[in-house]
């Protein structure tokens, strides 16, 4: 098998599992980023809605609060003011993106970026449910950003830098539509170091969140090779015995 069908064969991977994640969310369940299989859907406190102050969620549809796939909440790091344009990649059921376009709001945008077809009408759902207006959703995956350079201020992300098969792309492009000295603002999964070689190659590790993670060191050359500064990368709690959950924050 070439890279390229190996890269096909984990988006796909990826694609199926968030398409199940979201239609068990339409079907009044929960929805979660590293339950042991896409068939096994189920909530996990390292992950997911528990990790947003409930104050802030309280008036989103409960579908848009049940899809927090996420590691983290990047809201709460990236210091978003009212008039800015903000991006969330991998913006699934439109939980980060709602509340951004709430705190940016009535002035700013808030755009939310995903390939999977299923997460995207969820959103919209959730969008309408939540009757917030200064939204737009994009079809297309986070390697190629579907905006122009230079045009947005914030960039956000939660617990899918670490799903793409081509990390260092994906911050090239963060970087190329982020306006000079804008925000990249991301919760994502760390890699230890040590992380063992049978994790690594674990497929349903892998669309859980775990296995493709960059490490520290990783993340810092991926950040710095794109042209960010100012870069730091905090730990906030443990997801797996080998990987950390952490904020990620950098300036274009």
């Amino acid at each position: 098998m070439t890279e390229t069908d190996t890269q096909a064969a984990v988006r796909e991977e990826v694609r199926a599992r968030y398409a199940t994640a979201a239609q068990a969310v339409t079907g009044g369940g929960a929805a979660s980023c590293c339950g042991p299989a896409a068939e096994a859907i189920e909530v996990d406190e390292r992950f997911g809605a528990g990790l947003y102050d409930v104050t802030a969620t309280e008036e989103l549809p409960a579908e848009a609060v049940l899809a927090s796939l996420g590691c983290g909440n990047p809201i709460a790091v990236a210091d978003l003011h009212e008039g800015e344009r903000v991006l969330d990649l991998g913006s699934g059921g439109g939980i980060d993106v709602l509340l951004s376009a709430r705190r940016v709001a009535p002035t700013g945008t808030a755009y939310g970026l995903d390939m999977i077809d299923e997460m995207l009408d969820l959103a919209r759902a959730n969008q309408a449910k939540a009757g917030i207006t200064n939204v737009h959703w994009l079809k297309g995956q986070i390697e190629a950003i579907p905006l122009p350079a230079d045009s947005v201020d914030v960039v956000l992300s939660n617990c899918v830098i670490n799903l793409s098969t081509d990390k260092a792309q994906v911050l090239r492009e963060a970087a190329r539509v982020l306006k000079p000295g804008g925000t990249f603002a991301v919760s994502d999964v760390i890699a230890d170091p040590d992380m063992d070689d049978a994790t690594r190659g674990d497929m349903q590790q892998y669309v859980g969140c775990v296995a493709g993670a960059l490490t520290h060191a990783e993340y810092t050359t991926y950040l710095t090779a794109a042209g960010f500064s100012e870069i730091e990368i905090t730990e906030t709690h443990r997801v797996h015995p080998h990987a950390g959950s952490a904020i990620i924050r950098a300036r274009a």
